[in-house]
């Protein structure tokens, strides 16, 4: 039986349309689908096993590294010359976190602590635990700014009390000591007679009240009704507000709790959250796109406005009373001592802060603060949190402990918060957001070219067969004009007749 090629090719166009509209279809429909699942597996929901265990558990490893600034110069400082500090560092510690207490409510929300634990990772480590370190003292500089507008006999009566307890100006202490707490004669005397006016009951240490502690009581949309929520804080400790601050807008909460954030973002959205520790909402902006692993990301930065004072941006009027732009001034969350936040070195701060003090070197490589993000799905793939405290001093009469001090923002230590997804977490999160949307794209296309090249090849084998099959004119020529038939076959004849005589005059000569 012949295969009618005609047909054949009109079934191959007909194929060809329906895969160059299937794949058409595809490119409306795909982003659709990859968006759906993104929404699934975003919201906080114990039925999503992967996203729900991220946020839960964090199973991705944190790690907290400390520099010290070791003072070079105590005597001198005392005397009112320039502070020569050398950094130490670093001290890491690796970072667990966990969600307890989780309870979901009918509004959408959930309810949680975070607990944090940290242990010393001496291999990751520039030097150990017990290193000697040489800092202002809070208890005595830090008090002695606190008290000095009590009056001048109080001062000496307090002055007294730190030779009697022998609290000197700074201090000589371990690593450990510093960081967790160390035994202080001083501390126990406060506690037990003057209840509350330090933040700690036991050992006093720099981060003594962070580790084996909580963030507080965080309520937070899980996104079951507007994904455009998830994550972001409904209230902390059942505040929407808080009250430590002078305007109405620094004391908003705002943001997520700054583990997650919203998915779909674009270049022009920000990344608020609201950090305890720091007493107030903060916002990063960006600053670029970025690939890790094969992954596209957007890196957000802190912008210069962040600790800027109320005269460089008005809106942060309500964080004063300021210094120099580039301080956080924390007193009124920090039971009112003298302290300041900043980035590491006074990056991005006031430079006149570096002309107080020797030994600080700040560039944004080493000290500015980032976070890498997914932009689809807002999970963060890098993060780098840069933070640094400082004390201010100054002479107080009448507390001879302060010696001649000059006017200064001294740095103490700087941290960093880092953390990066890595090994099956990397791997899975690869394969479902870069691996499976490439694929479906190539899909895509690959349908709509697949069709094309098949009506393309389709048409031209048709065509080619019309030509190549004669038509019903070409049966019917000279059966129309018979006269003009026989006028051809006349002239052949006597074509043929010439060359046969021709032929044979040739063969006689």
């Amino acid at each position: 039986m012949a295969v009618n090629k005609a047909k054949v090719a009109v079934g191959f166009i007909v194929a060809g349309v329906l895969t160059v509209f299937f794949g058409t279809v595809l490119t409306f429909v795909g982003p659709i689908i990859i968006d759906d699942q993104i929404v699934k597996n975003t919201v906080i929901d114990p039925k999503n096993d992967l996203s729900y265990t991220m946020w839960k558990d964090v199973p991705v490893p944190f790690f907290m590294s400390v520099y010290f600034f070791h003072v070079l110069n105590p005597k001198e400082i005392l005397k009112g010359e320039k502070p020569m500090l050398e950094e130490r560092g670093p001290y890491v510690y690796r970072k667990t976190i966990r969600k307890d207490n989780i309870t979901f409510h009918s509004n959408f929300t959930v309810s949680y602590r975070e607990y944090r634990q940290y242990h010393f990772e001496p291999t990751m480590s520039a030097g150990s635990e017990s290193d000697v370190i040489m800092i202002p003292n809070m208890l005595v500089l830090g008090a002695a700014v606190m008290l000095e507008k009590l009056p001048y006999l109080t001062r000496i009566l307090i002055s007294t009390t730190f030779k009697t307890f022998e609290e000197g100006p700074f201090l000589n202490k371990t690593v450990k000591e510093l960081m967790w707490g160390y035994d202080s004669k001083l501390v126990d005397f406060l506690n037990k007679y003057l209840p509350g006016m330090l933040p700690t009951t036991g050992k006093f240490g720099l981060f003594s009240e962070f580790n084996n502690s909580n963030t507080g009581l965080f309520t937070i949309n899980t996104g079951q009704d507007d994904i455009r929520k998830v994550h972001k804080v409904d209230s902390w400790n059942g505040l929407t507000e808080l009250s430590y601050w002078r305007t109405p807008e620094c004391n908003m909460i705002n943001g997520t709790a700054g583990q997650m954030w919203p998915p779909f973002m674009t270049r022009e959205s920000t990344l608020p959250f609201y950090s305890p520790d720091a007493c107030r909402s903060m916002e990063l902006v960006y600053q670029r796109d970025g690939v890790m692993n094969g992954i596209p990301l957007y890196r957000y930065v802190a912008p210069k406005t962040l600790f800027a004072n109320g005269t460089d941006y008005s809106p942060n009027e309500g964080f004063c009373p300021c210094r120099q732009s580039g301080l956080l001034n924390v007193s009124t969350c920090r039971h009112d001592s003298p302290c300041f936040i900043s980035h590491p070195h006074f990056f991005n701060a006031d430079p006149v802060l570096l002309d107080y003090v020797q030994g600080l070197n700040p560039n944004e490589d080493e000290h500015g603060l980032f976070i890498d993000i997914h932009p689809q799905t807002g999970v963060p793939l890098n993060v780098s949190i840069r933070l640094q405290l400082n004390l201010y001093m100054k002479t107080v009469a009448g507390i001879t402990e302060t010696g001649q001090i000059s006017e200064v923002v001294m740095p103490m230590i700087w941290f960093e918060e880092s953390g990066y997804i890595d090994g099956p977490i990397l791997k899975t999160f690869h394969t479902n957001l870069v691996i499976l949307p490439t694929v479906m794209e190539s899909m895509q296309y690959g349908f709509i070219v697949l069709g094309l090249a098949t009506v393309l090849i389709a048409s031209l084998m048709l065509h080619r067969e019309k030509k190549r099959v004669p038509s019903p004119r070409d049966h019917l020529k000279g059966v129309d004009n018979p006269a003009a038939s026989h006028k051809e076959q006349i002239k052949e004849s006597h074509d043929h007749e010439t060359k046969d005589k021709s032929f044979m005059n040739n063969s006689e000569k």
